[in-house]
């Protein structure tokens, strides 16, 4: 039977290499919704293309402007239309809508029981214990997209969780790793946005560069896979052969080695618990470089400790880390601080921040909010210092 797709962030890196794999696989996969921001030209393109049943437009004036261009069946307008969006009945919901903003659509797909195929880490690190709370009440399977945890979920496939001793997730390092201090005070958005070994949006290719995002992967998968801290290891891999390891009891270590293409992942989530063939190029063993693994330098890349201190505090803290580095990360972008301001805005506001249990999706959103402003207070003051 043909699965119903429906993809959130469509326009994007990840959606648009999920509709590469719906297209390749077109009697397995169909698309049922979509749903972008604003990059309407796009969206219109996709649209004439797979004919979805229902669109979404978070972006009020871009959706004005999309009913105006095309016929829909049915547009959903707004944050609350991604909600309603993830709520119709398919297959599996794919999230690739980068930062916080996609939290209530996955909440909204797992409470009307859809799979959902993450590939956004943000809304794990905010609220996993609510998002995996409603998988487990609703039967519902999370399976991750993001390169590291697919792999890990690979791995662990026909293994016990309690038999797992420690799993290892593996970073590139970004492009600036062993850069000094010094050297890092001067990139700009456009050297910290060209990642070495993936083609990624920029938002995630500035959290690689200051490796905020491995911190954010570590607090995903004490979640998605139930395992404490002390059981997840980062290690370099400039490589970005292996993707991840499993390490077993018995001290059998299990690898994941592939191309560094993010379709084959969202491929796998896609078409699970089946695989199918795929043209994709192959890995070839024989002309692989050399394979090496090094320590983090946590003196190098703080954001990284940041994101474990936040993982052991728990609660509102990952929220909080979150939001404030988005803050950041978007001033960056703008020229209106520095690639190391990065660090010392969440720094700041992690250091003047109350941490609070995480029971319900409004108190996420409300720390996430207070969050943000308080970034932008920080920003504020240094750019007038």
């Amino acid at each position: 039977m043909t699965k119903r797709i429906t993809i959130l962030g469509s326009t994007g890196s990840i959606g648009q290499s999920a509709l590469e794999v719906v297209r390749r696989y077109p009697n397995a996969l169909s698309i049922a919704g979509l749903a972008a921001h604003s990059n309407i030209d796009l969206l219109l393109k996709q649209i004439d293309e797979f004919k979805p049943d229902w669109v979404a437009v978070s972006d009020p004036h871009a959706a004005h402007q999309l009913s105006e261009s095309i016929s829909i069946p049915r547009l959903f307008v707004g944050p609350e239309g991604l909600e309603e969006l993830a709520s119709q009945q398919v297959d599996v919901v794919l999230c690739g809508i980068v930062g916080a903003a996609g939290l209530p659509s996955i909440l909204s797909a797992i409470e009307n029981k859809n799979r959902v195929a993450l590939a956004n880490k943000e809304p794990m690190v905010m609220a996993g214990n609510l998002i995996m709370d409603a998988a487990r009440h609703h039967n519902v399977e999370v399976l991750p997209v993001d390169s590291e945890h697919n792999a890990i979920f690979q791995c662990l496939q026909g293994h016990n969780i309690d038999d797992v001793h420690k799993i290892h997730l593996t970073a590139s390092g970004g492009p600036f790793y062993r850069s000094s201090r010094e050297v890092l005070k001067n990139v700009t958005p456009e050297e910290a946005g060209n990642h070495p070994t993936w083609d990624m949006g920029a938002k995630i290719s500035i959290d690689s560069a200051t490796l905020m995002n491995k911190g954010l992967e570590i607090i995903e998968a004490m979640w998605l896979f139930d395992l404490p801290l002390e059981k997840i290891n980062v290690v370099i891999h400039p490589q970005s052969i292996i993707h991840s390891l499993v390490e077993f009891t018995d001290g059998s270590i299990l690898a994941h080695l592939g191309v560094t293409n993010m379709t084959l992942p969202i491929q796998f989530a896609l078409t699970w618990p089946n695989r199918v063939k795929s043209p994709m190029a192959r890995l070839d063993l024989t002309t692989m470089p050399e394979i090496t693994f090094a320590a983090p330098d946590f003196s190098q890349f703080p954001c990284l400790a940041m994101a474990m201190e936040a993982a052991r505090t728990g609660g509102t803290a990952g929220a909080i880390l979150n939001a404030a580095n988005e803050t950041a990360v978007a001033a960056f972008r703008d020229h209106t601080i520095p690639f190391l301001g990065i660090e010392e805005t969440v720094k700041s506001v992690m250091k003047t921040s109350t941490f609070e249990p995480v029971d319900t999706l409004e108190g996420v959103l409300e720390a996430d909010r207070e969050a943000r402003q308080m970034a932008k207070d920080v920003i504020r003051s240094r750019s007038m210092a």
